[in-house]
């Protein structure tokens, strides 16, 4: 609409201003078409304050301003006070004045659409009424007067339709874009992740230590792999370390490596990992559980480049980016001082933190059939598809577990299902329904049966399109039998 264009209310105040000084005119008006098509609101006028105006519309059809809406085509009236249908709701003349004005109304027009009306009134002459001539001289000035502000309305429209155009082809270039830097080995298109993959573009360039961060299961071994492989390191060292399962004397010997007799055990040199990562990455998984006496270890290398093997009093360096993961709550151990706070900033550079798969369901569906596939082509099966019932037991799952927990339901159902469908029964019993897993163990074998008969004749009908009869003989039973059956279980469409 046009007065939601930026400076249109001001343009339009301009022409009514000309039409009364210049050409003698009064109560000049604009109205514009309202989004629903159906009515018209106030564009414009001069003559009363925009609070009294708020609320004043036609409808079409309603009084003389209705009518030219309607019928595309100006009125004149060469008296209000003789018109029946004047309805005069924006002016109110009757109470302000009494003499007997002309009134005029005619269309604006884009191509063949009416967009809006624009009225004035004519005051009368010294020997009463407006002749014919001077009627139509007016009712001709309006016009041209219309004509331009119609055509000021399709440059505006054309501008607004350009930068809407506009506005898309940059979202669908930019989801282009980010779909075509989307990792390989992640699947998800939702949004959150999405803004994963612009963070894990724009670090894997360069050296940067990154911290990434999410509950147990979100996939940060795969963003670390990621930045690995998509960053100039990608054909050097990419050695992961998981610092959760090694005690204070093995993750040390792991990271910084030991000499000979270095402590009971160390039979042999060994080199550890930060020089086994040399030019490459080295991924340490769980540095929330670092011990204090490796962190200090750690920041001196993060800092220096600078190390010593265990029992060893050389120094030595290595070219190696760090890229850090933790499900901790770090900031919590910095208040318990159990983990050091010049580490937490030095590896906290920039941080990528992943979301949990309940805040990206967008992505279930694509994660459970990329699951299934793998599965299916591992255990030599043929799954086509997810049952609906299925389909509503993974999309109300609350995944605590995250994307290996799904993983892990998708792989038992797989080895569950005969046919070529998981059905909702050879999902895990952990996906239930709360109000049928909260039921007691007497009644778990009933709660099992209406489960299983909900979802295979569910799944019948989806195949028949809906066709009881259909459904019903695919099952085995009567159609009368599968009725019944759909009223007790609320299948009933």
């Amino acid at each position: 609409m046009l007065n939601a264009r930026s400076g249109q209310s001001q343009t339009l105040h301009d022409i009514l201003q000309v039409l009364e000084q210049t050409l003698g005119m009064m109560r000049t008006t604009v109205m514009l078409l309202a989004a629903d098509q159906q009515r018209l609101v106030i564009g414009a006028t001069r003559s009363v304050p925009p609070n009294e105006t708020q609320s004043v519309h036609y409808q079409r059809g309603e009084g003389i301003t209705g009518r030219v809406l309607e019928s595309g085509r100006s009125v004149v009236v060469p008296s209000v006070s003789q018109e029946p249908g004047f309805v005069d709701r924006i002016h109110q003349r009757a109470r302000r004045q009494a003499d007997d004005s002309s009134f005029i109304c005619v269309p604006i027009m884009v191509g063949r659409e009416v967009i809006g009306t624009l009225a004035a009134d004519l005051p009368p002459c010294k020997s009463g009424r407006q002749e014919a001539d001077e009627l139509d001289e007016a009712e001709r000035a309006l016009t041209i007067v219309a004509a331009m502000i119609g055509f000021d309305v399709r440059v505006r429209r054309d501008e607004r339709e350009e930068h809407e155009a506009l506005q898309e082809e940059n979202l669908r270039l930019r989801d282009a874009l980010e779909e075509r830097f989307r990792p390989e080995n992640i699947i998800g298109n939702s949004r959150p992740m999405r803004a994963v993959y612009t963070r894990i573009r724009r670090v894997a360039t360069g050296n940067t230590t990154v911290l990434i961060r999410g509950e147990t299961g979100t996939g940060k071994e795969l963003v670390a792999s990621a930045i690995h492989y998509s960053s100039g390191r990608s054909n050097q060292p990419y050695i992961r370390v998981n610092c959760a399962q090694l005690s204070e004397t093995l993750l040390e010997s792991e990271l910084f490596g030991h000499e000979k007799g270095a402590f009971t055990g160390a039979i042999e040199r060994r080199i550890g990992r930060i020089e086994e990562a040399e030019n490459g990455t080295l991924f340490l998984d769980e540095i929330g559980d670092f011990p204090p006496a490796i962190q200090v270890k750690l920041l001196r290398f993060l800092q220096e480049h600078e190390f010593e093997r265990v029992g060893s009093n050389e120094t030595l360096t290595a070219n190696v980016r760090v890229i850090a993961a933790t499900n901790c709550d770090l900031e919590s151990a910095l208040k318990e001082k159990t983990f050091r706070q010049d580490l937490y900033y030095r590896i906290n550079v920039f941080p990528i933190v992943l979301p949990a798969l309940r805040e990206r369901r967008d992505d279930i569906l694509l994660l459970s059939n990329h699951f299934a596939e793998k599965y299916s082509r591992e255990m030599g099966k043929q799954i086509r598809r997810f049952s609906t019932p299925a389909i509503d037991m993974l999309m109300s799952y609350h995944w605590p577990g995250n994307v290996r927990e799904l993983e892990n339901c998708i792989e038992h159902a797989i080895l569950l299902a005969d046919g070529d469908a998981i059905l909702g029964h050879h999902l895990p019993p952990t996906l239930e329904m709360p109000d049928a897993a909260d039921d007691s163990l007497s009644s778990r074998l009933d709660i099992r049966v209406e489960a299983l008969e909900r979802d295979m004749i569910s799944d019948a009908l989806k195949c028949a399109s809906g066709n009881a009869a259909a459904a019903a003989r695919q099952l085995g039973i009567t159609a009368r039998m599968i009725r019944y059956k759909m009223k007790k279980l609320g299948l009933e469409t």
